[in-house]
């Protein structure tokens, strides 16, 4: 990692990547991070048919040798991926909650660990002719609007859990509708009004805290892992089994993957900047690394595959809470891992963190899949994306209805078409990119009399400022057009 900064007690807004807290304030800060992750890495194991505490550890491990690999310059959390289920179910044959055999689990993992150098590879292309060529395949009008599409997709799996609401019965649970709304307000109050101090750095961890309290209070908390007397487990880790045909179910989702990533990375860019900016730091090039961003996510999936663990990805959730708190610490994140990688192995702990409601997790979730939400709109604002621009018009709306539709209107988010199934997000995602860039060669065969025409009175109009790239790199600044 990069040197290491310890940050004087008086008056500070958060914590920038290579800023450490103290030892007590870093533990209750991964805390934090570790609640927020949990739900969602065990969450995908169930359904796959992955071992839970395997899933855990290879989390923890994968986060903590990407943080070593890119010397902790890029802060983000490795945890399991929704957009891999289906692919990977299809390999398991997984029965909700039950763990699949090793050798399909070794066929999957095959997979993963092969698709993994899907994104090594992209991370390779960025480094060697640099990032104007991921900015042309994926201007901020497609990271904004992924970024905004998967906060939005998430909503319905916050929301109906924390209302306590029944599918099947269409009933709602009044205890359940209670305890996720005095989570969901105790983290945006907290998170509004305690902006100073180690007390401005934990509001998730502090709503959900009394949302757990209440949930006891209001006998919703099953408290049986207190009575399993097995205290230390072993993970189930077990190698790759070579399966091409899991290669080409898995490996496909990896492309698809690579705008998350990319949109993640641009919003820490967002918001580590603004801090730095408030407390009168150099700025961060954190889009800059999104080469070396896209290696480390290709290694967490090898990582994590060469295990026993799901594919990964760097996680929303982890990034909206650091947006929230201002803590960008990626020691914070290595201390994360450590707990993740430690409570693998204590099933009391599992246990302990597992009896957390739902409503609890996902009262707190509704705040944060929005904040993922509204980083993409951070992003397409920041950038100056031209909403005027027909362009970039077809390109956010095709994006947002299709992800959204296909999320909603199908089941598991799987969109048919002509007997294949496809991830509504992944679909969502390449359809944009493929479009964005049909789109710039009709602009451009459009030639100087109608294309560059209009350009050029909205130039004229608002001319180009300029704006710092790099640690001493100034270039002008996107003008409206240039999506």
């Amino acid at each position: 990692m990069t040197k290491r900064s310890y940050v004087a007690k008086s008056a500070r807004l958060g914590y920038l990547p290579n800023e450490c807290p103290s030892f007590g304030k870093l533990l209750l800060y991964a805390l934090q991070q570790f609640l927020v992750m949990f739900p969602a890495t065990v969450t995908v194991a169930l359904l796959t048919g992955f071992d839970v505490p395997t899933t855990i550890f290879a989390s923890g491990f994968s986060t903590l040798c990407v943080l070593l690999i890119t010397r902790g310059q890029i802060p983000l959390y490795y945890g399991s991926s929704f957009s891999y289920i289906t692919a990977i179910v299809a390999i398991t044959s997984a029965t909700v909650g039950e763990v699949a055999s090793t050798e399909l689990v070794g066929e999957a993992q095959f997979g993963i660990v092969i698709s993994g150098l899907v994104s090594i590879v992209a991370g390779i292309l960025v480094k060697l002719f640099g990032r104007k060529v991921i900015d042309k395949v994926l201007p901020p009008s497609i990271t904004g609007s992924i970024s905004l599409l998967i906060g939005l997709s998430l909503a319905v799996s916050a929301l109906t859990p924390a209302i306590g609401y029944d599918a099947t019965s269409g009933v709602t649970n009044g205890a359940e509708f209670a305890t996720g709304l005095v989570t969901l307000f105790s983290c945006v109050l907290f998170s509004v009004y305690l902006k100073k101090g180690v007390l401005g750095q934990l509001p998730i961890l502090f709503g959900i805290t009394i949302g757990y309290v209440l949930a006891i209070c209001l006998g919703l908390v099953d408290f049986s892992f207190f009575t399993d007397s097995q205290i230390v487990i072993v993970p189930r880790f077990s190698l790759p089994i070579p399966n091409w045909m899991a290669v080409a179910a898995i490996m496909p989702i990896a492309l698809a993957t690579i705008p998350e990533s990319t949109a993640h990375l641009y919003q820490l860019d967002i918001y580590v900047n603004d801090l730095a900016k408030r407390e009168g730091k150099p700025r961060i090039d954190m889009a800059g690394k999104l080469g070396l961003s896209l290696v480390g996510d290709g290694m967490g999936d090898i990582i994590s595959g060469m295990m026993g663990g799901p594919a990964g990805t760097n996680y929303g959730e982890n990034v909206s809470t650091m947006a929230i708190t201002k803590n960008f610490s990626s020691y914070v994140l290595g201390v994360t891992a450590i707990f993740a990688m430690a409570i693998s192995f204590f099933k009391p702990i599992t246990g302990l963190v597992q009896s957390v409601p739902t409503a609890v997790i996902d009262g707190a979730c509704i705040y944060l899949f929005g904040v993922i939400a509204a980083q993409g709109i951070a992003i397409m604002v920041n950038q100056k994306v031209d909403f005027f621009n027909p362009r970039n018009l077809a390109v956010i709306a095709t994006v947002l209805i299709i992800g959204i539709g296909g999320t909603f209107g199908f089941d598991n988010g799987m969109i048919p078409v002509f007997g294949y199934q496809f991830p509504a997000i992944a679909t969502a995602s390449i359809f944009g990119i493929l479009l964005n860039l049909l789109l710039g060669i009709a602009f451009k065969k459009k030639g100087k009399d109608e294309g560059k025409g209009l350009d050029k009175e909205k130039t004229a109009e608002q001319p180009a400022t300029m704006a710092v790239v790099g640690d001493d790199e100034v270039v002008p600044s996107q003008t409206p057009k240039a999506q």
